[in-house]
């Protein structure tokens, strides 16, 4: 879950958290789903006939507040202010008759973070919306986040995680690369 403020622009900065401290920041490429009808109890079938258009998402996460300092909750780390940059641009469905054969990756600081295909995801998208939609309405304009491969910087060993001066943008093909530098 995010909350409206944690979206952010893309050129403008992900700020790290200030006063609740966290120093485990970390970026994931996804490719964010919008919504275009107002849908619930879709099937997987129907699924792709109620999506708007697609955009680049960078789901930021403080992992320590993921794990400590948000109680157990992980969507405390998600939702601070500018941990969701989406863009640039936002590319309709006919553009993109199958979101699950795209290639998606993260560069930080030019080096290549996460380089991997939405035809690896978990669940493709027909199947996420079926089941979102299955227990929630769906209204127009909602965005879904489809989950982030391999190559987080948690993961790493070392780990790696975003400081203030780093530039990271998601690419996804034939939708466009985000860019945010982290302050």
């Amino acid at each position: 879950m995010k909350t409206s403020t944690a979206v952010q622009n893309p050129g403008d900065p992900i700020v790290l958290p200030g006063r609740l401290k966290s120093h485990k920041v970390d970026y994931e490429c996804e490719l964010a789903v919008v919504i275009g009808k107002t849908c619930h109890n879709v099937s997987k079938a129907d699924a792709l006939n109620y999506v708007l258009g697609y955009t680049c998402a960078n789901d930021v996460s403080a992992r320590d507040w993921q794990k400590d300092g948000g109680g157990g909750q992980w969507c405390r780390g998600k939702t601070f202010a500018t941990f969701c940059p989406l863009g640039p641009v936002l590319v309709t469905a006919d553009e993109i008759p199958d979101p699950n054969s795209l290639s998606i990756r993260t560069v930080l600081n030019g080096e290549v973070m996460q380089d991997w295909n939405t035809n690896d995801m978990i669940f493709d998208v027909p199947t996420l919306i079926e089941f979102l939609s299955g227990s929630t309405i769906l209204a127009p304009g909602t965005v879904i986040l489809t989950g982030t491969p391999h190559g987080v910087g948690m993961a790493r060993n070392p780990p790696v995680f975003l400081k203030d001066g780093d530039s990271v943008s998601i690419e996804i093909e034939n939708i466009g690369t985000l860019t945010n530098p982290v302050v």
